[in-house]
């Protein structure tokens, strides 16, 4: 595998009881209930952490809250593009609880469909039922302690736009509810609301140590509360989770996961320098460490968690063909009101972002919806002033021009993050509008998958187009009787949608056949693997996810203390893999003058799988040849790692590992680094082709420090006639054998131009 440091800084991983993935809405029940009942517990989570006061405001703040390392952005906000969606979710200590609105909705007890056939083919079915999610609705609720919006109680029942959709819906005809929202507008339980008053910290403390008020009514709870008003994780579960031990560590991104053989997983991570101070680098190039744990919980949200499976099916055999299915974005849809014939829109800013909630409009052809008033805060009013500055419009062209070649060109690069920061410069963008929020039950047909490493979703909104259709009947019933115009979302233009709200691609079911995970979370095949966030919803809520993300994990959390036997299911046949194979021969000496020669052959077992893999690895068999050390030594068990991250940005690595058989049975280790990158001016002949070795006693596996210097070092070589006969031996079997060879052969000429290509 790439080559690794133990987290523990000593010869080995360091290794605990559980490890979360992620820090949302799934990883901070499971962190809290976990260490509650006295588990070591190390929750990953490759943001920073957001204390009150810390939420960026200024254009210059905004331009840079953006996740994207390759471009040296460490942001709260990570914008995603792909087929029929482009989607925003959050990375920071509290996931999505830190830019979300606050809304806690238990789903519709009859959307927990038994068996739904779905217009594009295929059904939707829910494994449980609203009785069992009911008593984690509670526990969850008990701990962020959402409250209806005070509609009733001043000031709050002076803000217009709550008024205002109120007002309107009973025009309509249509229900109308107040939000039940995770937000303090009391100083304590029982006491008077009021806006800005300090609020009183809970028994287990606060992790951040800044005061909290409550709410200000500005407007600004997606731009993250710098009042601390917000009941976010980072307030509640999280701070719970570390007075009861556990240990969170920001900038920590989880890359690989593989099991162990005594039932636990290894997880190689690496860490961000949030910071910003570092220059940019991409993940892949920094360097991985290793942590090893009992039981595994991913939480790292729909987008995170997905890729990590997907990243790593390799060193996961058996995970079913459900992996990467059931993706939809939970039927959010965003559109806008605007003023006209003397009538204007109430203001949007003041108040939370959501305050109220026209209820579920089921039993037409859409199935489903809700629709909810919409907010931001009014400093953001520069963004308008922004595109008419002198440089807004050119960026504007910029955008537009990049997203269309994007299109054209069918881009593997789904992250918006540089390309929006890059928009934005000074500011960009419209006020003078209340947006409209819908939520609803869209079809759950998109699949996920990988696209030259990257995350990739293939999913349209023309099977949902009943739902979308309703969705929108219902906004231009409330625009016409609030006396507003309607406005579409401009990317409806193109039938797409941004959604906030992405949820499947692992999940949960009754059969490995069809799903990813059990009812309770547990990946079939995988005992103690779980995935606890949306991932794992095998459709759309139908309402805001963010309270049934966290019921569930609370119902998986109390069955993983429950120390039951491990669920073992039958593990699906995998689909036929293409294979590849080559001999390498590379020759040289020993640094005291004996020769040296590796005859190796490489095994690629599945060609995808392994250009999709973060770390590249195949395996090796063959002999080394060195009088010195005994003759001719076979190769017990050996891995190849190609272009592996070097510890600089465009510096790559081969890597060898081969457990060698000396004489009389002697163990050996033969460890050995082809360096691209390392010297001034392209040299890439040599680099490729020079490996340096040394060979050590006894065996240690790829990544653990030998615990003995070595016995000798040398360098070989790959002559030009070795090339050329290593270029014919190869050989690809399978169903696909010309596409995996094509395949092959083009990461790895990308590979090589990363490293040596033109502006390094």
């Amino acid at each position: 595998m790439a080559e690794v440091s133990p987290g523990s800084g000593s010869g080995r991983p360091e290794r605990v009881g559980a490890l979360v993935v992620g820090s949302g809405f799934g990883g901070s029940v499971a962190a809290y209930r976990l260490a509650e009942a006295g588990r070591s517990v190390v929750v990953l989570e490759r943001g920073r952490a957001y204390p009150p006061g810390s939420f960026p405001r200024t254009p210059a703040e905004l331009g840079r809250a953006l996740w994207d390392p390759s471009e040296g952005l460490y942001g709260l906000f990570d914008v995603w593009r792909f087929g029929g969606c482009d989607s925003l979710v959050a990375s920071g200590l509290g996931g999505g609880s830190l830019i979300y609105a606050n809304v806690l909705l238990r789903k519709e007890p009859h959307w927990f469909v038994r068996r739904e056939e779905l217009p594009g083919g295929g059904h939707e079915r829910w494994p449980l039922t609203r009785a069992d999610l009911d008593p984690h609705y509670d526990a969850v609720e008990s701990v962020l302690r959402p409250v209806p919006y005070p509609v009733d109680t001043e000031p709050y029942a002076r803000t217009p736009k709550t008024r205002a959709l109120r007002e309107a819906a009973g025009r309509a005809g249509l229900p109308w509810s107040p939000a039940p929202l995770a937000v303090s507008f009391a100083p304590h339980p029982g006491a008077p609301p009021g806006p800005g008053l300090p609020l009183t910290d809970e028994p287990y403390g606060n992790l951040h140590g800044v005061p909290r008020g409550t709410c200000r009514l500005t407007g600004e709870c997606d731009l993250g509360c710098n009042n601390g008003a917000k009941n976010t994780l980072d307030h509640t579960y999280l701070s719970a989770a570390r007075h009861h031990g556990a240990d969170l560590r920001t900038g920590h991104q989880a890359v690989t996961v593989e099991p162990l053989e005594d039932g636990g997983y290894r997880v190689g991570y690496v860490v961000h320098d949030t910071d910003g101070t570092g220059p940019p680098v991409r993940t892949a190039d920094l360097p991985r460490r290793l942590i090893d744990c009992d039981r595994l919980v991913l939480a790292a949200g729909t987008y995170g968690t997905v890729h990590l499976l997907l990243a790593n099916r390799a060193r996961l055999p058996g995970l079913g063909p459900a992996l990467g299915t059931r993706f939809c974005g939970n039927g959010d849809l965003l559109t806008f009101l605007y003023g006209r014939r003397g009538t204007p829109v109430p203001p949007p800013d003041r108040g939370p972002v959501i305050t109220g909630v026209v209820g579920e409009a089921d039993g037409g052809p859409g199935r489903g919806h809700i629709v909810q008033d919409g907010g931001y805060p009014g400093f953001l009013n520069w963004l308008a002033e922004g595109v008419r500055l002198v440089g807004g419009a050119g960026r504007l062209a910029a955008f537009a021009a990049g997203l269309a070649r994007d299109h054209v060109l069918g881009s593997a690069d789904s992250n918006l993050s540089g390309e929006i920061a890059a928009l934005l410069g000074p500011g960009g963008g419209f006020p003078g509008v209340l947006p409209l929020l819908g939520v609803g039950r869209d079809v759950p047909d998109g699949v996920m998958g990988l696209r030259d490493g990257r995350l990739d979703v293939r999913w349209t909104t023309a099977t949902s187009r009943a739902y979308y259709e309703g969705v929108r009947t219902t906004m231009r019933r409330l625009a016409d009787a609030m006396g507003t115009g309607f406005l579409d979302n401009p990317v409806w233009w193109w039938r797409r949608v941004v959604t906030v709200h992405p949820v499947g691609g692992a999940p949960i079911g009754d059969r490995p056949e069809e799903a990813v995970c059990d009812p309770y979370g547990e990946v079939f095949g995988h005992p103690r693997l779980y995935v606890a966030d949306a991932a794992a919803l095998p459709g759309p809520v139908g309402v805001n996810p963010s309270l049934t993300i966290a019921a569930l994990a609370d119902r998986m959390s109390t069955r993983l203390l429950a120390d039951r036997p491990p669920r073992r299911a039958h593990r699906p046949a995998p689909a036929p893999a293409t294979a590849l194979t080559f001999a390498e021969v590379m020759r040289g000496a020993l640094a005291d003058g004996p020769g040296l020669v590796l005859r190796l052959t490489v095994t690629v077992d599945d060609v995808d799988a392994f250009i999709d893999s973060p770390d590249h690895r195949a395996a090796v068999r063959g002999a080394v040849d060195c009088d010195p050390l005994g003759g001719r030594l076979s190769v017990r068990e050996g891995w190849f790692n190609l272009f592996v991250p070097g510890g600089l940005p465009r510096h790559r690595r081969m890597l060898y590992h081969l457990h060698l058989d000396g004489p009389q049975g002697r163990p050996l280790t033969l460890t050995g680094r082809k360096e691209m990158g390392d010297a001034p001016g392209p040299d890439l002949w040599a680099d490729t082709t020079t490996l340096a070795v040394e060979v050590h006693p006894g065996r240690h596996t790829p990544g653990e420090e030998p615990g003995a210097a070595p016995l000798c070092s040398g360098v070989v070589r790959v002559g030009r006639l070795d090339f050329v006969r290593q270029l014919a031996s190869m050989r690809a079997t399978g169903p696909a054998p010309l596409a995996a060879l094509a395949r092959f052969g083009e990461f790895f000429a990308g590979e090589l131009w990363g490293v040596y290509g033109p502006g390094r």
